[in-house]
């Protein structure tokens, strides 16, 4: 929605879900199995090369303020963390540096930044880097960090749909940069939900036909039941897997699961989705998206993740595009977890220096990404996270989970976890990842009342003790705060190996540089650790 900056701030609100998803009553002995999905098919064009496309985002494009799905009335909380940890470990091998390079915002030619937050995000590819930031994208060198091509409008990749078309006209953003690592192929989407009760609900797709971002693209079109909010992408085998929060009017109905047939959209062809309901008991999802250079092993379906109290929701999504009545989705499957409770009870808490304008934590989810890696040695695993409260000083601070598939019931398993909380400062809006060698690492914003917003991550190797991370590293300091009534940070930030060496992570969050008020940067910065090569 094209709206002026004060309705922008007032279209947010906090929404009290049921008793169900909060006290634990979605808790079931024997796993759901559903089945007849709703099969709609999607709309297709192939675009132009991005390389012919106009650069520059028009006057007064926004990006849509959408409902926020907190729970003030009663969020999860414990009497303590059982996975704390109040100490960083001394690190067990040492950091080489890639590029540090500023991304999209404030100041980089032909941005808007009139719109917050920023949904920073991004992904490296054979040769290119794109980062997308909410009406935006760009594709810079992987080697240089040299900009190739942007900022491109969003929507300008979905022109060849039709003039008319939501997803041509809108540039609603809650946005994705992802690169298929199993089929060299970037897929980059964002939602059309401008007039969405009258022109219709939309997730609009774009896979490219190579491996150069800055080529053609098949784009898609996949119509959605109600507002598609917060849209998260998995990377699979079996298809492109998504997951959105379904909001009627402001009411949330549920979680919404979909399988993208990922085959027919690298070619081009006619492409459907395959998607189950969930009920509002449940919160945000996650798809599992893959990491790394060997596949899962054959006939793996992709893990979902939501959180409910001290547990982890797990669904399995057996998607069978040739066969729609075959198509099935078995969860919740329960996974017990520490203890926790929310960071700021699900809403906005995190304190800033030199003013009383607090942040949000979006303490409420689970935070993109929940990655998959399938190791040389034959065991599989996923790194996720959450904001927590660390139940000291700090407001926030990052728990984390590595989780392997369980033989018992085809869910996973908890093989390490912990809250990474050192000190006073908050920690929050993370996003993990593993590399090659088992290596986890954890970037996150950190802020307190005396240290600006900023960009930093702690890492541990697969020999460190269970549960902890250390050697935290600043990618970028911030040297302002985000003033004004606006407590919108994030709402995501993103970690991506680099397949080439499986060894390289690239980081891409948001910072200030300045205080002020939709003035945010976003820093991109690539590392490696010492003992992966």
């Amino acid at each position: 929605m094209k709206l002026p900056l004060r309705k922008m701030l007032f279209l947010s609100p906090f929404l009290v879900l049921s008793a169900g998803f909060m006290g634990g009553q979605n808790i079931k002995s024997t796993p759901n199995v559903l089945t007849k999905p709703e099969v709609i098919v999607g709309e297709h064009a192939v675009s132009k090369p991005v390389r012919d496309m106009k650069e520059g985002i028009p006057a007064g494009q926004r990006e849509t303020d959408a409902p926020r799905l907190v729970h003030p009335g009663s969020p999860i909380v414990s009497d303590h963390d059982a996975a704390m940890q109040t100490a960083a470990i001394a690190a067990s091998t040492t950091i080489t540096s890639g590029l540090n390079f500023e991304g999209l915002g404030n100041g980089f030619p032909g941005v808007a930044v009139n719109v917050a937050p920023p949904d920073t995000n991004g992904a490296v590819g054979a040769t290119q880097v794109v980062e997308w930031v909410n009406i935006e994208f760009a594709v810079f060198s992987k080697t240089t960090g040299a900009l190739l091509k942007g900022p491109v409008a969003g929507n300008q990749l979905f022109q060849a749909l039709g003039a008319n078309h939501p997803c041509a006209i809108h540039n609603d953003g809650d946005i994705l940069a992802q690169y298929d690592k199993l089929n060299g192929r970037w897929v980059l989407s964002q939602f059309s939900v401008t007039n969405g009760a009258t022109l219709g609900f939309f997730q609009c797709v774009a896979v490219s036909q190579t491996s150069d971002a800055t080529g053609a693209y098949n784009v898609y079109a996949f119509s959605q039941p109600g507002f598609n909010d917060y849209p998260k992408g998995g990377i699979w085998t079996s298809g492109y897997f998504y997951t959105f929060n379904i909001f009627n009017g402001n009411t949330f109905a549920g979680p919404r699961l979909c399988a993208f047939d990922g085959a027919a959209m690298r070619a081009g062809a006619a492409a459907t989705q395959h998607c189950f309901q969930l009920a509002n008991t449940f919160g945000s999802v996650l798809p599992s998206d893959f990491d790394g250079t060997i596949a899962p092993p054959a006939g793996t379906d992709p893990y979902f993740v939501a959180f409910g109290a001290n547990l982890l929701n797990v669904w399995r999504f057996h998607a069978d595009f040739a066969t729609p009545a075959n198509t099935t989705l078995t969860g919740p499957i329960q996974t017990p977890v520490a203890s926790f409770t929310e960071a700021c009870n699900g809403a906005t808490c995190i304190p800033q220096p030199g003013t009383r304008q607090q942040l949000d934590s979006l303490g409420d989810r689970v935070m993109y990404r929940f990655a998959y890696r399938n190791f040389a040695d034959g065991h599989q695993a996923l790194v996720v996270n959450h904001s927590v409260n660390p139940g000291t000083t700090a407001k926030a601070g990052v728990r984390w989970y590595e989780l392997r598939p369980s033989t018992a019931n085809a869910g996973l398993s908890v093989f390490q976890q912990g809250t990474f909380s050192p000190d006073s400062n908050s920690r929050w809006m993370g996003s993990v990842a593993q590399d090659k060698v088992g290596n986890i690492v954890a970037g996150y914003s950190l802020s307190s009342s005396a240290i600006f917003p900023s960009v930093r991550f702690a890492f541990r190797t697969a020999t460190d003790p269970a549960g902890t991370l250390g050697s935290e590293t600043s990618i970028q300091s911030g040297t302002g705060s985000q003033t004004k009534s606006l407590n919108r940070w994030g709402d995501y930030s993103s970690i991506s190996i680099d397949s080439a060496d499986d060894c390289t992570f690239w980081y891409f969050n948001e910072y200030e540089a300045a205080n002020g008020t939709f003035n945010w940067h976003t820093r991109i910065a690539s590392f490696k650790l010492a003992n992966c090569q």
